[in-house]
């Protein structure tokens, strides 16, 4: 008999201590390797048959080079980072980690809209500066009504909440199928009709051929004034210079923003000084539970490689485009 060959499964994600002992113990049969990031991984990710990544550190030239390579692990919901071109040209499978964001990116959008009906910025301002100010005129989500582009795991999520807080919901998707806590859904080619009727519109779209700067001028001339644009999806779902221009213009109240066309927002950005908008880093999704959540994926993907039973979750259609 001849030697059995080690399955080598490299990641440029370094997950805690515990979760890196449980896959050594659940998979004895496979050899893992765990490093902070890509420039640590990289010699070992060509000799790997299983490489789990973020997505963005991976280039063509990586893909060409590795002739072990069958399995592409995105701990991320978006794969428009990889090579596809050359992930598909060499036949390797990719899965992502969708669905494991609804619940932090749906608490996330609720927490902005708290934060802007109850005036949670000028309130810590004047904490800092010592004012009390009972002026201030705080509102409620109760009664108002957020449209939410691109309903689906996140946006349903998203919408599920919004209920609790008594908010109308309105959602845009491809097919306007019915989606559970979305008072009136609209294909994406009625999104026009859609917009005057939201006091928040939050965008959770894919970054697509389809969805880049999808929302333009007109879109937001058609907005209320009093409106609030959330993007928590893709950062090209908008061209940021048209969307400078709508704000500078106060063709809407203010835009809060996770994502943006090039990350991270280069120093001295002019979104970056504007008072009518809220930055984050791309992290609406992120939490403690981030990585266990996206490892529980992996693990049930990896019991459906080793054993070749079942299907893949989330398995990528590269041809199609998801």
């Amino acid at each position: 008999m001849g030697e059995e060959i080690e399955m080598r499964i490299v990641s440029s994600i370094y997950p805690n201590q515990e979760l890196q002992k449980e896959l050594q113990i659940e998979f004895p049969t496979a050899k893992f390797e765990f490093y902070h990031g890509m420039k640590e991984a990289e010699k070992s990710f060509y000799e790997s048959e299983i490489f789990i990544t973020y997505g963005e550190d991976l280039t063509e030239k990586h893909i060409q080079q590795n002739n072990r390579l069958k399995w592409i692990v995105l701990m991320t919901a978006g794969f428009d980072k990889l090579p596809l071109k050359a992930v598909e040209e060499k036949g390797i499978m990719v899965t992502t980690a969708r669905g494991i964001h609804s619940i932090p990116m749906a608490e996330y959008t609720i927490g902005i809209m708290l934060q802007y009906v109850k005036q949670t910025r000028i309130i810590m301002e004047n904490e800092n500066k010592q004012i009390w100010d009972r002026s201030l005129q705080l509102d409620e989500l109760s009664d108002k009504t957020v449209l939410i582009l691109g309903v689906g795991t996140i946006g349903g999520e998203i919408a599920r909440l919004a209920k609790a807080f008594r908010m109308n919901t309105i959602g845009i998707n491809r097919s306007g199928r019915a989606v559970g806590n979305i008072d009136k859904l609209y294909q994406i080619d009625q999104f026009s009709h859609a917009l005057p009727q939201a006091d928040f519109i939050v965008s959770v779209l894919p970054s697509t051929p389809e969805t880049r700067h999808f929302i333009k001028r007109e879109h937001f001339i058609s907005m209320k004034k009093s409106a609030v644009f959330i993007n928590i999806g893709r950062g090209d779902i908008v061209d940021e210079r048209i969307l400078i221009d709508a704000l500078n213009q106060q063709l809407i109240d203010h835009a809060y923003l996770d994502v943006f066309e090039q990350e991270p927002l280069e120093v001295n950005h002019p979104l970056w000084s504007m008072k009518n908008v809220t930055i984050s880093p791309h992290l609406s999704s992120l939490t403690r539970r981030y990585l266990p959540r996206a490892f529980e994926i992996f693990k049930l993907n990896l019991y459906t490689y080793l054993t070749k039973k079942g299907e893949f979750i989330n398995f990528i259609d590269l041809q199609k485009g998801y």
